[in-house]
């Protein structure tokens, strides 16, 4: 075991698993190549990021990780025990048991499934409903096609990977996401993943959707829902206001004596799935402005001093 996952999130080994995703989204965000660029720097520090958080955020696969870390913390320990109780040995006896030439053999490595690599993908409701693609770019890692991940080619170190084993660069997926998909959803691109290792199988890519919410607007099967403010003389004048739907800006005709939450519905402008076109229904609310100059108000105040209709007339008992 050589690399410390914790260490690399910045993290202990006994934090929550809130904990650990907070550490990765932080680190990822920093290191991700649209921000810190494709210097081989900041490739690995990706690529140790991603790795570290694929194995800690899966509680199988973290277990076994502690089981080995602690295990290797040990054996570490022993060997080194081990080391200097054999050169007490050596300077006793005079010799060196490595003046030895031992003829070792090795057993060909069984195949190895490469990783699974993992990454989210954000989209709109307009998106989510009526489906789309969308380009991901991965930092993926494949094996070194000449030495087969083995580092060493006739026992020299492999010139074409340079001992690594394994080329790091980024690959573009173009993701078709389906209509109708689901927040947490996540789609498996089968082979995508990680390279096998020895001739084993490749891992796969599973991208997480993640459907942003609106704030301007809400949906109604096919429909989309919008509150539009007028003032209070578009809604006795009428006017014509402009209102963004999914096709552009929309000229939409305000007619005179206009009441507050009266609906308009502008027909075709709402989602399209399968065929079928939904409306967007535009709910009108008057709204005062906060700031009114001296000659507004004094136009209000005459309008109090002329009007003659009291609206709230129905509202007394007799």
């Amino acid at each position: 075991m050589t690399k410390d996952y914790y260490k690399i999130l910045g993290i202990t080994e006994f934090e929550t698993q809130e904990a650990i995703k907070n550490a990765y989204r932080k680190l990822a965000r920093k290191w991700h190549p649209d921000i810190a660029g494709n210097s081989a720097e900041a490739v690995l520090k990706f690529k140790e990021i991603n790795e570290a958080y694929e194995i800690l955020s899966n509680k199988i696969k973290k277990e076994e990780y502690d089981r080995a870390r602690r295990f290797y913390s040990y054996a570490t320990s022993n060997e080194n025990k081990f080391k200097s109780e054999e050169k007490k040995h050596e300077e006793k006896k005079g010799f060196s048991f490595n003046s030895f030439n031992w003829k070792k053999t090795y057993e060909k490595p069984a195949p190895k499934r490469g990783e699974d690599i993992y990454s989210d993908i954000e989209l709109s409701v307009f998106e989510a409903v009526s489906g789309t693609t969308k380009t991901v770019n991965m930092l993926q890692t494949q094996v070194c096609p000449k030495c087969g991940g083995r580092r060493f080619i006739n026992g020299s170190i492999c010139k074409d990977c340079r001992g690594k084993g394994e080329f790091t660069n980024y690959k573009k997926f173009t993701v078709k996401i389906p209509a109708g998909i689901k927040d947490k959803s996540k789609i498996r691109l089968a082979g995508e993943g990680g390279s096998g290792i020895n001739g084993g199988v490749n891992g796969d890519l599973y991208i997480t959707i993640h459907i942003k919410e609106p704030k301007t607007y809400k949906t109604e099967g096919l429909n989309i829902l919008k509150t539009i403010p007028i003032t209070p003389y578009e809604a006795v004048l009428g006017a014509n206001i402009k209102v963004s739907t999914i096709k552009g800006n929309v000229s939409v005709k305000i007619s005179p004596n206009t009441q507050n939450g009266q609906k308009i519905r502008l027909a075709g402008c709402g989602i399209v799935q399968n065929n079928k076109v939904g409306d967007m229904i535009v709910t009108v609310e008057i709204k005062i402005p906060q700031e009114l100059s001296k000659e507004e108000i004094d136009l209000y105040k005459k309008l109090s001093e002329i009007s003659t209709v009291n609206i709230r007339d129905n509202l007394y008992e007799n």
